[in-house]
């Protein structure tokens, strides 16, 4: 997957800046503005098919409020201990879902990617190795998925085992054994339960900065360790030591992770000029551990980067100091970094 030097580039829902998330269009752009891979959030359908939105709750990401035929279908329901109301995948046939189109998400940040609106069906999964394949070919290089499984303890619940779906599919597609596909998730049980399945890709566990894992919190109530735990040296060494089946490749942190005070490391631009870079030890004693570090998510628009990088005159739709933290991330030692604009964190990385 690697043709290039730094972090590989993952177009975070393809390119969700330009265009509407999770659609053809936005993991075409994602791949022609050269991201090394994208990331879909996988869901499954009432019948079975994993479904590529962001959370099985889909009124913030489809037009499904705007279809009188549904209108029965919007409920309520807990979801890994939150209580949502909406529309969900999991009651809708995949057959169902293809008549939705896709929305802008961000729609008062992201105005250019709104005018999209209502113009992309809903995708599955298997459509998605056909884009990267296709992509692959106009590439000549291989580009790759890092697939996350969302909510996995909760379909487990209702009969829609994640990873056997996600097994099943693989195996239907030709994708079981190939190199540039990475699984994630928040919930270590499903990245186990794959390698029992004879996956043997790479797993990476993603962490928050607060909170429990909704398996751990499923089998062990409010005595959970939370993901801080994990977060330690102690937790890192743990996660890479364990047997075949436990141990995973790598972790995936929030931006703030890397941002974090607590050592000396500073990024440069080309020109040299100090950047103001401080960033935790969490990469290097990840690495120490054995475990690769992936870092979530650099985006542009003042209203979404942390407050240090904001433009006090900007509007949220405006870009702030953007470059830098790009900079700063993208020269802090990860080893691949989730962007909704791919171009801007290529540039950054391959200095142009």
């Amino acid at each position: 997957m690697r043709a290039h030097t730094g972090p590989l580039i993952i177009g975070h829902r393809g390119a969700c800046g330009y265009r509407p998330e999770h659609t053809a269009a936005a993991y075409e752009l994602a791949f022609a503005l050269g991201a090394d891979a994208v990331e879909p959030d996988l869901v499954a359908s009432k019948d079975g098919v994993l479904v590529l939105r962001h959370e099985n709750e889909i009124s913030g990401t489809t037009d499904v409020a705007e279809h009188p035929e549904f209108a029965a279908k919007r409920t309520t329901k807990e979801v890994d201990g939150a209580e949502v109301t909406g529309w969900f995948t999991e009651d809708f046939t995949w057959a169902e879902l293809t008549t939705l189109r896709a929305k802008e998400r961000l729609g008062g940040i992201r105005q250019a990617s709104s005018t999209f609106d209502g113009r992309y069906p809903l995708l599955r999964l298997s459509d998605l190795f056909t884009i990267v394949e296709r992509a692959s070919d106009d590439a000549a290089r291989l580009l790759g998925i890092v697939a996350e499984l969302k909510h996995a303890t909760y379909f487990e619940s209702i009969g829609l085992p994640l990873d056997e779906l996600f097994a099943s599919e693989l195996g239907e597609a030709g994708w079981f054994d190939n190199p540039g596909l990475v699984v994630e998730s928040f919930e270590k049980t499903v990245l186990t339960r794959l390698h029992g399945r004879g996956f043997r890709g790479k797993r990476v566990y993603l962490l928050e900065d607060e909170g429990a894992p909704a398996d751990r919190v499923a089998r062990l109530g409010s005595t959970a360790p939370g993901y801080a735990d994990d977060l330690t040296a102690r937790g890192l060494y743990a996660l890479a030591a364990a047997g075949p089946a436990e141990r995973v490749d790598g972790i995936s942190v929030e931006t703030g992770q890397v941002l974090a005070s607590g050592s000396v490391a500073v990024a440069l631009f080309d020109d040299g000029d100090d950047v103001g870079a401080v960033t935790s030890d969490l990469v290097d004693t990840a690495h120490s551990a054995g475990l690769e570090v992936f870092c979530w998510t650099l985006r542009p628009e003042n209203g979404l980067l942390p407050a240090e990088f904001r433009r006090a005159e900007a509007l949220d739709a405006q870009w702030g100091d953007w470059r830098r933290l790009f900079s700063i991330v993208l020269n802090s030692g990860v080893d691949g970094v989730f962007v909704d604009h791919p171009d801007l964190a290529v540039a950054v990385r391959d200095g142009r």
